[in-house]
């Protein structure tokens, strides 16, 4: 590890702990040459999911854009960022869970629709529209009859 500094490699740890939300390890260094001391974080390398689109390109998964349709689903609407951010890692959590390497986005698609479902009806409706591409009222009047 590179003193941010003076750049040498050599330095010793002062300190590790778990950082706040555990998913890291922070460790507390001390460069040897400068004397200097910085913070450094290991995390585990994550294989990256890879998504399917509708049109068979693969992108990587973004739970910035699960978080994003989420909000814009729920804007106006009395949701607060932690309900929002909680469902997020949890949706995460589950395509984590699941070993695929190559998840359809189909299935990210349906997780939220079922997360919105039970959350707020008006938020459900509102990302349906979009997810499933209704064209008129009609579309809006037939999901709205199956949540009566």
């Amino acid at each position: 590890m590179k003193c941010p500094y003076c750049r040498e490699n050599n330095n010793k740890v002062i300190d590790s702990r778990l950082s706040k939300d555990g998913n890291a390890i922070r460790r507390r260094r001390e460069c040897i040459s400068c004397e200097r001391r910085f913070t450094t974080y290991e995390h585990i390398e994550d294989i990256p999911l890879m998504i399917i689109k509708k049109d068979k390109r693969r992108e990587v998964f973004s739970r910035d854009k699960v978080r994003s349709g989420l909000q814009k689903a729920c804007e106006k609407r009395e949701i607060s960022m932690n309900v929002i951010e909680a469902y997020t890692e949890e949706l995460e959590r589950d395509l984590r869970e699941s070993e695929a390497k190559e998840i359809p986005s189909t299935i990210i698609g349906e997780k939220m629709m079922a997360i919105l479902h039970s959350l707020d009806k008006v938020a459900y409706v509102r990302f349906a529209s979009v997810y499933r591409d209704f064209k008129d009222v009609t579309d809006f009047e037939n999901e709205l009859k199956t949540l009566k």
